[in-house]
């Protein structure tokens, strides 16, 4: 599958390992970290919940669509869902390619599509005891 949901954390060694192909001479990844802080308050953890089957579907689509758009011959997209902490991955991409300039912007496109058009939702938990659910209004940023 070139688009997951997990529960688990994500084994990059594996993950990697999983798209690296011996005709490419480039490849490019992608880690988005769990931070300490989001909109000036201090985040003490937080949880992902997704509609996992759309968001399968639908992670697919796009990296479907990256494979078709870019020159690249690999790619894969993991995104956790639960409870994560400060520091955890959230989400890895992975592409190979001939040449680098075709796995950057590949890479660049999943993450934007996925963060605007995936149904995986945040909810934030800030270290004063407060929660809110965030929405991703500058998915490109």
């Amino acid at each position: 599958m070139r688009f997951q949901i997990s529960e688990q954390a994500i084994d990059i060694a594996a993950a990697r390992a999983s798209i690296l192909r011996s005709d490419c001479g480039g490849f490019v990844s992608f880690e988005g970290w769990v931070r300490d802080h989001h909109n000036g308050k201090a985040v003490d953890k937080l949880i992902y919940s997704a509609y996992t089957a759309m968001a399968e579907k639908e992670g697919a689509k796009i990296v479907k669509a990256a494979l078709a758009r870019f020159d690249i011959e690999a790619a894969l997209c993991i995104h956790r869902v639960g409870e994560l902490q400060i520091g955890d991955i959230a989400v890895w991409i992975g592409v190979s390619a001939g040449h680098r300039g075709s796995a950057f912007e590949a890479c660049r496109f999943i993450i934007d599509t996925i963060k605007g058009e995936v149904p995986i939702w945040k909810h934030e938990f800030y270290r004063d005891g407060s929660a809110e659910w965030t929405l991703n209004h500058h998915c490109c940023g």
